[in-house]
């Protein structure tokens, strides 16, 4: 969940270093912010309950002196509500030693009371102060002052899940660094080096970037670092390149980075697919290295994802299904390793997560895997755990999202996701080469699709005025319509607050009509005309329907349909395309609508209340 930004250099100053970076982390939590620096003989902090930005005010109010190495935290509350007291860094120890954390540490409670025991007090109610004053007990005893041996050995006896930075005011020189199922990368300068959640802590000063593994300890200094495992055994990070620069992480002109990451959009389908077939049209998923005669063996695919990326799996099992005949199953991550799953050495997991990081989503991984089953991974975030840890990666190449609330995310996945599908249609034989030729250059189509979609939002974004009133809204689709009912009614409840409900539309008479009433918001995502099984009909039967009883109807349709004017108290049209390419067009309206919303409501549309982006505790 937290941001956590580490510096150690000859030029700077830290905690300005360390702030700029909070500032670009804030999406992952924004209950508190802190920072601390280290002096000549000891430790200098400010904390504060809110923002970043009212952690700015503090030291503004209280400067802290010019020093060459720090750490800072934006938190999303776990254990104890957000406040001063609870917010990291905890500094312990006559102000010796500070820490901060991202994580969860499950046997927090036994720890602390063994602590107590020794005589130790607790100021907060956070398992970060149990860790730190653990710390601080080994390195003052176990360790003999040498705050890397002690970082190890307090790794050894935390369980759940941990990043974890200290500094000690005996050694001004360094920070040590723990990482355990939490995000943790090293970002390096000449000079000075870094440490953060992901490069975005550090994206303004260096591109270079060194992944570190499961169980590895890392000590950083200005002249560079040295990583070993919790055991204390030499070891190494994997090291490479950041593609995109820190103007990727600006609002550009837009309102919100929510608004920006939507008109991104065009831009990442297009790096999503750059790269990805050759001059014959044919596949060419270099990162998945898995032997296509157990792909051709695979007998059942498991979509495993949480929120989003669970709807983007499943718009992505009817495209399975369709192309590769192949049973596919949509599992909520958090849900998945709970009902003894039927996975053995045939069946596939596509674990989809935009950070990587997610971790019910990590724990279904480790459950496959242990089974027997192969694993790919589609995932935003080069380096994160997910793709670490599975047999084979799918990148999105979305660039950063900054936003809580995915946008270009979910359209990437769903791209990445058809690629997949199309590969592995390709190695099984379920179709021929002209025909995966045929749907790359649908696919090859969506950029200048969705931009024409995006040069003409105004009358979506006057709509979310309009409608930013309105008590509920209700969402209906078909086939890969409902998903992306089901994601257009999340993301109005993420940003707006506002209740909203996506349904099958199929079950609208078996039960959901019944909230149908004068005035009532319904937006129907219409299939094409030319749609298998005549769900153009039966859609539009659905828009008579809540029509005759006073809804108010919002029909998401393609260009040159008619049908639906007659029905529709708004129409918003789509460009023309093949049933299976109409998520990636029928969504943005939804999101663009979503965003309006908020900002009519006066709300903080990228920093949802109670949200964070990468749900990285269970």
């Amino acid at each position: 969940m937290c941001g956590i930004v580490g510096y150690v250099g000859n030029e700077r100053d830290a905690k300005k270093v360390i702030i700029e970076g909070l500032r670009r982390l804030e999406y992952r939590g924004y209950d508190s912010a802190g920072v601390a620096v280290a002096q000549q003989s000891a430790i200098e902090y400010r904390k504060k309950a809110g923002k970043v930005a009212d952690l700015e005010a503090a030291i503004e109010a209280a400067p802290l002196d010019k020093s060459a190495l720090g750490i800072g935290h934006t938190r999303w509350a776990t254990h104890g509500g957000p406040s001063d007291v609870n917010a990291h860094p905890h500094v312990v120890g006559d102000d010796k030693l500070a820490v901060v954390h991202n994580g969860i540490i499950e046997n927090f409670s036994t720890l602390r009371a063994e602590l107590e025991a020794k005589g130790y007090n607790f100021v907060s109610e956070t398992d970060t102060e149990v860790a730190g004053t653990l710390l601080l007990e080994v390195y003052n005893t176990e360790a003999e002052g040498d705050l890397t041996r002690a970082m190890q050995l307090t790794a050894q006896r935390l369980e759940g899940a941990f990043t974890l930075l200290a500094i000690h005011a005996d050694h001004p020189d360094r920070i040590v660094a723990a990482r355990w199922n939490s995000p943790l990368v090293i970002g390096a300068g000449e000079g000075e080096n870094f440490l953060s959640s992901d490069v975005s802590g550090f994206i303004e000063f260096t591109r270079d970037a060194v992944e570190l593994d499961n169980g590895q300890i890392v000590t950083l200094t200005a002249d560079g670092y040295e990583v070993t495992t919790f055991d204390g055994e030499a070891a190494e990070g994997k090291p490479f390149r950041v593609e995109w620069d820190v103007t990727a992480a600006e609002k550009g002109g837009f309102n919100s980075f929510m608004e920006k990451e939507i008109f991104d959009q065009p831009a990442a389908v297009r790096d999503t697919l750059y790269g990805r077939f050759n001059e014959e049209g044919a596949l060419t998923l270099d990162e998945l290295r898995i032997d296509e005669a157990l792909l051709r063996s695979v007998n059942k695919i498991i979509i495993v994802a949480c929120g989003t990326a669970a709807y983007a799996g499943q718009v992505a099992r009817y495209a399975i299904e369709h192309w590769c005949r192949i049973p596919t199953e949509v599992e909520l991550a958090h849900e998945f390793r709970y009902r003894d799953p039927i996975v053995d050495q045939q069946t596939l997991v596509v674990a989809v997560s935009q950070s990587g990081e997610t971790m019910d989503t990590l724990m279904a991984v480790r459950h496959a895997r242990e089974q027997g089953a192969k694993v790919i991974a589609i995932c935003n975030t080069v380096g994160a755990s997910i793709p670490r840890e599975a047999d084979a990666v799918l990148y999105t190449y979305a660039g950063p999202e900054i936003a809580v609330a995915s946008t270009k995310a979910f359209i990437s996945q769903i791209v990445a996701a058809y690629l997949l599908a199309l590969y592995l249609a390709q190695v099984r034989g379920n179709k021929f080469a002209d025909e995966i030729r045929g749907i790359i250059a649908e696919l090859q189509e969506m950029p200048d699709k969705l931009q024409t979609l995006l040069d003409n939002a105004d009358e979506i974004k006057q709509l979310g005025q309009d409608l930013a009133n309105s008590k509920s809204v209700l969402f209906l689709g078909r086939h890969v319509g409902f998903p992306v009912a089901l994601e257009g009614a999340l993301k109005l409840k993420e940003v707006a607050y506002l209740h909203s409900e996506g349904f099958a539309a199929g079950e609208l008479k078996h039960g959901p009509i019944a909230l149908v009433e004068e005035g009532q918001p319904v937006f129907v995502i219409v299939p094409s005309k030319g749609s298998r099984h005549n769900l153009h009909a039966k859609v539009f039967s659905n828009i008579q329907e809540v029509r005759a009883r006073g809804a108010v109807t919002i029909v998401i349709a393609e260009e040159g349909d008619e049908d639906v004017v007659e029905f529709a108290n708004h129409v918003i049209r789509i460009p023309e395309s093949a049933g299976l390419m109409q998520p990636i067009l029928s969504t943005v309206p939804l999101q663009l609508f979503a965003c309006s919303v908020a900002e009519a409501r006066g709300l903080n549309v990228d920093q949802p209340r109670n949200l964070a982006k990468s749900v990285t505790v269970e």
